[in-house]
């Protein structure tokens, strides 16, 4: 079912890329859990819901005989349509790159679809970064939907049911106490928000930064630290070279993948050391190669702010 709304800046776009392209692995970082209200995938093609400077916009990603078709609806239409190419890595350049592990070197030649996107914009992705803050995906997910569903506006456009453009930093500095209580979001995550909030406009200057710069400006804000940088920067201007240190799972898979053992951040960038300055290319292809690392003790529990 979709819901019909006014499509205000109707865009359209034809893009041909130059290299093998497979769109479900380059914006399956973007996708934010099951039922994620801003990014979607069904027979009609891809759909992201996202602020741009100009307003909110959706965008929707088919193929169609070698080319991909982007239509966009909002006011962040243009903008949207746009930056199409970079979002589908048309920026990447892995000149350099070569693989020092045989599961490396095997997924790259099966997966030569697999590219780093950009999305060229900071704040959505920051605010899904922090969310994910030291605590379980279900977590983080639960409280994304809840935020979008209830502080961001509908998708603007013939758009799946249900999606959502995330909330701006204005809204979110209009959310209250007990709103944010309600959306499960601790106060040390909801600090950081609020502090990125304010200061939401300069922070988007970190994908012009790009690199160690960029994401130097991203920790200027207290309650963002190496971790969210890198999340950030991995997403928004594709930073090759971002690894998620601190990440409850990253450092063990990288481990079992490329050395059979569970490493921690110290072992895992001894592991990725020769990859750089692709070392997040390089988890980027452990991770879609599908291994899995062995999996011991109990998981994480779930915590629910909202009881407490």
């Amino acid at each position: 079912m979709m819901t019909a709304t006014p499509a205000l800046g109707e865009r359209t776009r034809r893009w041909t890329p130059g290299y093998p392209l497979d769109l479900d692995a380059l914006l399956r970082p973007l996708r934010r859990g099951p039922g994620d209200p801003a990014c979607r995938r069904d027979p009609t093609g891809a759909w992201l819901a996202a602020n741009t400077a100009d307003g909110p916009g959706a965008l929707r990603l088919r193929r169609q005989a070698g080319e991909v078709v982007a239509d966009a609806w909002g006011p962040g239409a243009e903008a949207l349509v746009e930056g199409v190419p970079a979002l589908l890595g048309a920026d990447d350049d892995d000149t350099g790159f070569q693989a020092h592990h045989p599961l490396i070197a095997e997924t790259r030649r099966a997966l030569p679809g697999l590219r780093l996107g950009a999305t060229g914009r900071v704040w959505d992705v920051l605010l899904a970064a922090v969310l994910e803050q030291k605590v379980t995906g279900t977590e983080a997910h639960r409280s994304w939907r809840e935020l979008a569903r209830r502080f961001g506006v509908p998708a603007p456009g013939p758009v799946p049911t249900g999606m959502w453009v995330p909330p701006t930093p204005r809204a979110v500095l209009g959310i209250r106490d007990w709103e944010w209580h309600g959306a499960g979001v601790d106060s040390a995550r909801r600090r950081a928000i609020i502090a990125a909030a304010q200061v939401a406009g300069r922070l988007e200057r970190a994908a012009e930064l790009r690199g160690v710069e960029g994401r130097l400006l991203l920790r200027k804000v207290p309650g963002i630290g190496v971790w969210t940088a890198a999340e950030v920067a991995q997403r928004a201007w594709g930073d090759p070279d971002a690894v998620s240190v601190g990440d409850f799972h990253v450092p063990a898979l990288v481990g079992y993948a490329l050395a059979g053992r569970k490493t921690d951040d110290n072992g895992m960038l001894e592991l990725l050391a020769p990859y750089a300055p692709h070392r997040h290319r390089a988890v980027r292809y452990i991770e879609a190669s599908g291994f899995t690392k062995p999996r011991f003790g109990p998981r994480l529990s779930v915590k629910d702010y909202r009881s407490f």
